[in-house]
């Protein structure tokens, strides 16, 4: 209600107008000046000056009607994203377009700021996540591996007679414990990213999520793709490895297709799988925040929606 109260800035140029044309016909009308046909030389001059005058009048209430929208423009331009708490006010008494165009912009700060904090938020419980499971990998499997190891040495020190077959446990469990070092970097950075290319290492991925959730996975995998940049591989990469988990975690589907290919230039992912579907609490329980992060950090688009032939289809399209 207080906006529809508000003055339009369409009625207020309008006002203008016609304040113009009235001031213009009354001086028209009693003025003592006549014009002739043709017109002479003193009669052009104060016509001249007339409408100049008219003219100047005009510009001073129209700027004035749109000193406030001049002052949002003003503010817009220089609220710093990355300094929050400002906000574009000092408009109660502005035109309808500028109170609602400053409204606008205010919730739009605040769904930016709102998005910003979660966004921060949810990075650092993902790194402290991270983190947490590499120490209790390193901790449960590595160190105790090695805490057998140690102990093993110091046993077989003292009993020269058993040191060989002493030496091929040891060997043995340190080979397991460089084998669980592996797979724990492997988590953090594939080494079939780096080392085969992107194409092979979502081979190597996909044989590794079948082995493992006993599921049948398509792949059609593009050879033919644009180079792209080891960010953009590694953000295509996480998709799909996320994606698949998502699958074997949520879906319970028995058959998967993961394809790649840049049809039009655009490199498209798709991971789609014949499960059960989208759920209410597939935002917050699947990871799919995060997956639509990682395509913004690289300008990517990405979706999720139910497949044609069921089940859930993850789609990640670069620029």
């Amino acid at each position: 209600m207080e906006r529809l109260a508000r003055p339009s800035l369409l009625w207020a140029a309008f006002g203008i107008n016609v304040l113009v044309l009235c001031a213009a016909g009354l001086i028209l009308a009693l003025a003592p000046v006549t014009i002739h046909s043709p017109i002479r030389a003193g009669e052009l001059v104060v016509l001249v000056v007339l409408l100049g005058g008219l003219a100047l009048l005009s510009f001073v209430l129209i700027r004035r009607a749109l000193a406030p929208l001049q002052r949002l423009t003003q503010v817009i331009t220089e609220i710093d994203p990355v300094v929050p708490g400002r906000r574009a006010t000092g408009f109660d008494d502005a035109a309808a377009e500028v109170f609602v165009l400053a409204d606008a912009f205010n919730r739009m700060l605040d769904r930016l700021e709102t998005e910003r904090h979660e966004s921060v938020a949810r990075a650092l419980e993902a790194q402290e996540a991270e983190r947490l499971r590499v120490a209790r990998e390193l901790h449960d499997e590595v160190g105790q591996t090695l805490t057998a190891v140690a102990l093993r040495a110091e046993a077989v020190a003292g009993d020269p007679g058993h040191q060989g077959e002493a030496l091929r446990e040891i060997g043995e469990a340190v080979q397991g414990s460089l084998d669980d070092l592996r797979r724990i970097a492997n988590r953090l950075r594939p080494e079939a990213l780096d080392d085969l290319g992107l194409v092979n290492a979502l081979i190597a991925l996909c044989n590794r999520v079948s082995r493992q959730g006993d599921i049948a996975i398509r792949r059609e995998l593009s050879a033919q793709l644009p180079e792209l940049s080891s960010e953009t591989e590694l953000v295509v990469y996480r998709v799909a490895q996320e994606a698949l988990t998502n699958v074997l975690r949520h879906s319970s589907a028995t058959r998967v297709t993961v394809s790649l290919a840049a049809p039009d230039d655009r490199v498209t992912l798709r991971v789609r799988d014949n499960g059960r579907g989208l759920d209410d609490g597939a935002p917050q329980r699947t990871g799919v925040a995060g997956m639509r992060e990682r395509a913004l950090l690289i300008g990517g688009e990405f979706a999720i929606e139910p497949a044609r032939e069921g089940g859930v289809e993850v789609r990640l399209t670069l620029p």
